[in-house]
């Protein structure tokens, strides 16, 4: 009966290891609800995976999100706490579409209240996923330059594949653009 049981415990820490991997920055009420285990598994498992240093985590407001050790550095792992969260994610992607919006930019393209487009934008900055611009008496917003767009390209693209292929024909015409740009700039 022993042996029964250390082969379930197994098969559980390797189900939420897994699952943790293939859904990076996950919360643990995800976990619970996809996985349909109890909530005391769940939680007894992530505490031994987190001891034994194969997963770590970080808080993002009420959530404590999940990673795989030694996959993701500080600032992918942000990115990817935002991306899971769909109100922060689309102003990241209006932001990277639209080149420097401003909070009422946002907000009209989105479709969200400025109240719910100033509390996200803080939490952006506060990461320093996004900056902020003064631009005579209004703000733009930027994604910040140690975000690397290749990097959230690859994150969307290996880790969220129905957001890449909503995306990915506009993200090619942004970097398109931006290399265009870059290039033109080089002449002059």
């Amino acid at each position: 009966m022993r042996g029964h049981q250390n082969t379930n415990d197994n098969t559980n820490e390797s189900r939420i290891l897994n699952y943790i991997k293939d859904n990076p920055g996950i919360h643990l009420r995800r976990i619970k609800g996809d996985l349909g285990c109890s909530m005391g598994t769940i939680q007894y498992y992530l505490s031994k995976l987190e001891k034994e240093e194969k997963i770590t985590s970080s808080r993002t407001g009420l959530h404590k999100c999940f990673f795989v050790t030694g996959i993701f550095g500080e600032n992918e792992k942000d990115v990817i706490k935002f991306f899971n969260l769909e109100t922060p994610r689309k102003i990241i992607m209006c932001i990277i579409q639209h080149g420097q919006p401003t909070q009422m930019e946002i907000a009209q393209e989105l479709g969200i209240t400025a109240p719910t487009v100033s509390w996200n934008l803080s939490r952006l900055t506060r990461t320093k996923i996004i900056t902020e611009i003064k631009d005579g008496r209004f703000k733009r917003y930027s994604l910040n330059s140690d975000i690397d767009p290749l990097m959230i390209t690859k994150l969307l693209k290996s880790y969220y594949p129905s957001l890449w292929s909503k995306w990915s024909d506009k993200l090619a015409e942004i970097y398109l653009s931006l290399s265009f740009d870059a290039e033109n700039k080089d002449k002059n």
